[in-house]
């Protein structure tokens, strides 16, 4: 085959371009903060919509040039291993219920931003409004009352959902119910919570009395709106065991579906928010994740969408997929914004 000389120059030109082009993506690559970098990233091994969260963090992560490895772990563990350097991350961590497991080792780790959720979670007693309309129920004192007790419970006494045995939230009930005094008209249910909580649904769906502890966010505010199917009972002063920190006043503004109209509302205890927590020297040789990580907030009715999803759905890892691509592709203008104030760390 002949080739003229127009051809040869054609050809070298479009190698010495394409030469150029590899050059400048690999230094580009070069460039990321993260290039040549894994991160041990840990979530909880308690499914929710911080598993959707974290795979929002770890994509982040990866166009900051990170690789990412994923260990899903008991918090009180990843206390351990962060504090050893076996793990360097997590952005789930519960504040203040988790806060006496961090104080362990705080020398070693490191709280990381004031919380995912823009607005604070809260966390509370609730009963249905029908029961509530039509008894004027506005306070969870008024749970005293043997007569009104008896509305929630078959044997003279009220059936109030508590959280699972182990879980800190069912610690603060069982303290907050003894310092109420209300131990003699309210008897605390601790068992596998989610399916506890499917039967109250059921139960506020056909009109019946149901009464319960939750948080916001979560599937079951999605399920049972405050102020529409249900209202919260405000608390009749601050208490809470000596093992969480109080952070604040339970009295919390805003609080949507407070019984009375209160506002604010007091509540079980002070706003909550889900919190990262990372290895210190980590993050000394990373001001990039430190950044990132301050950076990510979403709003409070995002967090019970994707709750009430997975609640739905399942939580399989194909959907917390689709829930995180759903999310970056919407917002994608957001998430660029994430990922250039960390470059800017770097």
């Amino acid at each position: 085959m002949k080739l003229n000389l127009k051809t040869i120059v054609q050809a070298t030109a479009t190698l010495a371009l394409a030469g150029l082009i590899t050059q400048a993506q690999v230094a580009m690559a070069q460039d990321l903060p993260g290039t040549g970098k894994t991160i041990r990233f840990a979530q909880s091994d308690s499914l929710g919509a911080n598993y959707v969260t974290a795979q929002i963090a770890m994509s982040a992560l990866k166009e900051l040039g990170y690789k990412v490895k994923l260990s899903t772990i008991n918090t009180t563990l990843f206390f351990q291993a962060a504090a050893q350097g076996d793990l360097d991350v997590a952005a789930d961590i519960n504040f203040p219920q988790r806060e006496p497991g961090y104080r362990k080792v705080e020398k070693q780790a490191m709280v990381i931003g004031d919380g995912m959720i823009q607005e604070g979670g809260i966390n509370g007693y609730l009963i249905d409004k029908k029961t509530a309309d039509a008894y004027n129920i506005t306070s969870l004192e008024q749970m005293k009352d043997p007569k009104i007790a008896a509305l929630f419970g078959p044997k003279g006494k009220a059936d109030l959902i508590n959280c699972d045995p182990g879980w800190s939230c069912g610690d603060v009930v069982d303290y907050q119910l003894d310092k109420f005094g209300l131990k003699g008209t309210i008897n605390s249910v601790r068992g596998k919570y989610e399916a506890l909580m499917v039967e109250a649904v059921a139960r506020v769906k056909r009109g019946e009395p149901a009464f319960f502890y939750a948080w916001s966010p979560s599937w079951v505010n999605n399920a049972l709106v405050p102020g529409k199917d249900v209202v919260w009972l405000p608390t009749p002063f601050d208490a809470l065991p000596p093992s969480v920190p109080n952070n604040g006043s339970a009295l919390v503004k805003g609080v949507s579906g407070c019984a009375g109209a209160a506002d604010p509302c007091r509540m079980a205890m002070a706003s909550w928010n889900w919190r990262s927590v990372a290895n210190r020297e980590f993050i000394a040789a990373n001001p990039v994740v430190k950044v990132l990580l301050e950076e990510m907030k979403f709003p409070l009715s995002t967090w019970s969408e994707w709750e009430h999803t997975i609640n739905e759905k399942g939580g399989s890892n194909s959907q917390i997929d689709k829930l995180a691509e759903a999310w970056m592709t919407k917002n994608k203008s957001q998430f660029e914004k994430w990922v250039a104030a960390a470059k800017v760390a770097s």
